[in-house]
């Protein structure tokens, strides 16, 4: 028996069992250096990226120590958006699924804070929200943290990049002291010695590379004369570098949202991730590139920060970073698990000390190449694999994605291999179609009931 199964540590046997019908098949490095900790009872600050499987690493410590007879809330765990927010609520749903009666609870901004009091009136073992909509509720009075056992700050560099430092010190101070405090953050800035300080009890350090290995990741720069002739260099790049997906971050919004408009009126699949979108059009957004029916996400360094994107083959940086600490987080979205992977910036002469520094920073020479290396002609157009249904009705509907897979496949005709993948919201859900069934699925979802009720379904 490995070192690295999960059999060897102290859990119920109900939580091993289903480890291994999600596929868990071993511990990555950060679980198995975290999880005795956690199960210990022990305060813990953990360096490690996104997509190392710290999720896991807290979530499981949880669910161990959770009551189910007791609907309070238990376990808090913070994070920096709401995309976060929902895939760690996922998570924790999908590990705690032989466990009965434990509810999880997104509470974020960006939605209605009514039917979020709601859900709480009837209680919630976890909580998984946003500071800000965290302390609406404690403001409210309907959050109570009194009894809580388990207090989580994931991504606590990004958020406190985003300015959430006095919200998380309101927030511990209304907890318990005896709680447990695990903070997970892919940097060590100084703030996040002090938070640990502040809230943590002689906590454990550890840190772990979470496998994006930079000789893995084949880095590429194209010095452009000017900012203007980026997004034509672009497409030249993508028909040297092709690629099936892959993202693109730009500094600012109002950048995303131009190079997106660019990249469509080009015939590419391409959608933007940045500030300005309300909560469901970024809802959309993600949906839809995590699903493939967008090939190219185009999003600034915040909107990106927690996403879950494993298996990434190209990162672009459209404008250099101003530090080359993002620059390796941005990069760090491909050549993951041991996968190769490529990143490629396209740099101004302005820019030319940024991408120095970065070369310092990684201990690398950076590969520098012109133009009359590019490919002479732009990629040929990208079409998207699938297309993206919207339903109006989803979880608060006691809504299942095998009742969506069974209405597509029963009731509509599909085969089973044109649906992909499927997301529920509390009050929509969206599932992916191969392109060239999306007409069939639309017009067989309109004429038929799913879970007894009949739904409206759109195209997005």
């Amino acid at each position: 028996m490995s070192d690295l199964d999960f059999s060897q540590l102290d859990l119920n046997p109900e939580l091993l069992d289903n480890l291994q019908r999600l596929g868990y098949a071993q511990m990555t490095p950060i679980q198995q250096q975290s999880l005795p900790r956690v199960l210990a009872g022990k305060d813990l600050i953990a360096q490690a990226d996104t997509g190392s499987g710290k999720t896991a690493a807290f979530a499981l410590g949880v669910l161990q120590r959770l009551n189910p007879r007791f609907f309070g809330c238990q376990a808090l765990i913070l994070c920096p958006t709401r995309e976060l927010a929902t895939q760690v609520a996922e998570s924790i749903r999908q590990l705690a699924k032989p466990l009965a009666n434990v509810k999880v609870l997104t509470l974020c901004g960006g939605t209605p804070i009514g039917p979020q009091i709601g859900s709480l009136e009837h209680g919630a073992h976890i909580v998984v929200g946003t500071p800000g909509r965290i302390e609406d509720h404690l403001r409210k009075q309907t959050l109570q943290l009194d009894q809580l056992r388990t207090l989580v700050l994931d991504e606590a560099d990004r958020m406190l990049d985003m300015g959430f430092y006095p919200s998380i010190v309101n927030i511990a101070q209304q907890t318990p002291d005896q709680r447990q405090t695990l903070l997970f953050s892919a940097t060590f800035p100084d703030a996040i010695a002090e938070l640990s300080a502040a809230f943590q009890r002689a906590p454990e350090r550890i840190q772990v590379s979470s496998g994006n290995a930079q000789d893995q990741i084949t880095q590429t720069f194209y010095r452009v004369a000017q900012a203007s002739d980026k997004a034509d260099v672009l497409l030249r790049v993508l028909a040297e570098h092709p690629a099936e997906a892959g993202m693109i971050f730009c500094q600012t919004k109002q950048g995303c949202a131009e190079l997106a408009n660019f990249m469509r009126q080009h015939r590419f699949a391409a959608v933007a991730l940045h500030g300005d979108l309300d909560q469901k059009d970024r809802d959309q957004v993600w949906v839809r590139f995590s699903n493939a029916s967008a090939r190219w996400l185009i999003a600034t360094d915040v909107a990106a920060r927690g996403l879950d994107l494993p298996d990434l083959p190209l990162v672009i940086n459209f404008d250099v970073p101003r530090d080359a600490d993002t620059y390796v987080h941005r990069i760090g979205r491909t050549g993951r698990a041991g996968q190769s992977g490529r990143a490629v910036s396209l740099f101004t002469p302005k820019e030319t000390q940024r991408v120095e520094e970065i070369g310092h920073f990684t201990e690398q020479t950076p590969d520098m190449r012109t133009l009359e290396q590019l490919a002479p002609t732009a990629a040929k157009p990208q079409a998207a694999s699938m297309v993206t249904l919207e339903l109006d009705a989803g979880r608060k509907s006691k809504l299942r994605p095998g009742d969506i897979l069974g209405a597509l496949t029963k009731d509509a005709g599909l085969p089973g291999t044109a649906v992909g993948k499927i997301n529920l919201f509390d009050t929509c859900a969206y599932v992916a179609i191969q392109r060239e069934h999306a007409s069939a699925a639309l017009k067989g979802l309109q004429g038929c009931k799913v879970k007894g009720r009949s739904v409206r379904a759109r195209q997005v």
